[in-house]
């Protein structure tokens, strides 16, 4: 047995299986199994596999992972990570799957925001990806992140641990703003929330209607409940002057700057993602009143 036979042997599981990607998925798994790079994988495909417990192991470990992909589990809850904005996050089934959709926002935030001293909020926050990468690479040094999800929540502690070398967010548990403490006030909010329509999630690929956590996904019938809840409650948490940044749905920038809006809040805009989709909606409360965070 070969690495080559081996890989053949995964690919044509995972095709049968319709995988679209059974080809590039098999290789992952074989050099995650084998703890190989690319390199070392090309120089030994052809040379027969040594007759050692350790090989044994390894032949095993990767043809449990192609089983697990034949029924559709993600491929980065199978690794346990997923690379967003150059930095490998640990994810598992309790959070969202990093997505190159959601850099978008991280890279805006970071365009335009170049003063580490401002105050950092992101709500749902997952797997601490947003949260995360901001603190690492805008050195932002006053991060707050919250999440519904206790097990989220300890696995964003834990890419924050990997990831930020002693630097500590401060994470809370809790549902969007009811986690933070009173009194407190944010210069920049972000937030990656639940917006898919409830009906619409029952035709999406089974990785994601069966495994991704569906707390994350459903956003209830129109796909707008948080960002009603969001736009609504905002104002009270930010600073005059601060800016908050939203992951959408592709079909819903009209929609949520339109609640953004009618909440006080102005310089509105929408950013396309790299396919040339709306991707995010950004905003700022130039004005704010006293009483109940209210704006106008």
């Amino acid at each position: 047995m070969t690495l080559h036979q081996l890989l053949n042997q995964g690919t044509g599981q995972l095709e049968r299986a319709g995988d679209g990607e059974a080809g590039t998925d098999a290789r992952r798994l074989l050099l995650e199994a084998f703890r190989l790079d690319t390199v070392h994988f090309l120089m030994n495909r052809m040379e027969p596999l040594e007759d050692t417990e350790a090989v044994a192991y390894a032949v095993q470990d990767y043809r449990q992972m192609i089983d697990k992909r034949c029924r559709r589990m993600p491929l980065q809850y199978i690794v346990g990570s997923q690379e967003f904005m150059g930095l490998e996050f640990r994810v598992n089934r309790h959070v969202l799957i990093p997505r190159q959709d959601t850099e978008t926002l991280v890279e805006l935030v970071l365009e335009e925001q170049k003063n580490p001293r401002r105050r950092v909020l992101d709500l749902c926050t997952g797997s601490g990806c947003i949260a995360v990468s901001l603190a690492v690479l805008g050195k932002f040094q006053d991060v707050t992140a919250t999440d519904l999800s206790e097990e989220a929540l300890k696995t964003a502690k834990n890419n924050q641990e990997r990831l930020l070398e002693g630097r500590r967010i401060r994470f809370l548990q809790g549902d969007l703003f009811h986690a933070l403490r009173p009194g407190d006030t944010y210069d920049i909010l972000t937030a990656n929330p639940p917006y898919i329509p409830t009906q619409i999630i029952k035709g999406l690929q089974p990785e994601v209607q069966n495994y991704e956590p569906l707390m994350a996904l459903d956003g209830d019938q129109d796909g707008l409940c948080f960002y009603r809840r969001i736009a609504a409650e905002a104002g009270e948490w930010l600073n005059a002057g601060g800016c908050i940044y939203l992951e959408i749905g592709h079909d819903q920038a009209e929609a949520v700057s339109g609640l953004l809006k009618e909440a006080g809040f102005d310089k509105i805009k929408v950013i396309k993602d790299l396919p040339g989709k709306d991707r995010v909606v950004r905003a700022e409360l130039t004005d704010k009143k006293e009483k109940g965070g209210s704006h106008v």
